[in-house]
């Protein structure tokens, strides 16, 4: 059983949502959390609102 486009594309909005909360929150907290983890959160937040990204324009073209 394969999922319909309903099921992609609601999961694909959670996504990006998330992804751009998850960037929101490390911006506003910056200076709440410690250094050693900084980077490395600050770095999976842009792979993943990257991706976002780029699954939303991927959606455009496909899920018209």
């Amino acid at each position: 059983m394969e999922p319909n486009s309903m099921d992609q594309s609601s999961s694909l909005l959670v996504f990006i949502i998330s992804a751009f909360a998850l960037g929101i929150v490390l911006i506003l907290t910056k200076d709440n959390i410690p250094p050693k983890l900084r980077r490395g959160s600050a770095i999976a937040a842009i792979v993943m609102i990257s991706a976002a990204f780029i699954l939303m324009i991927y959606s455009f073209f496909t899920l018209g």
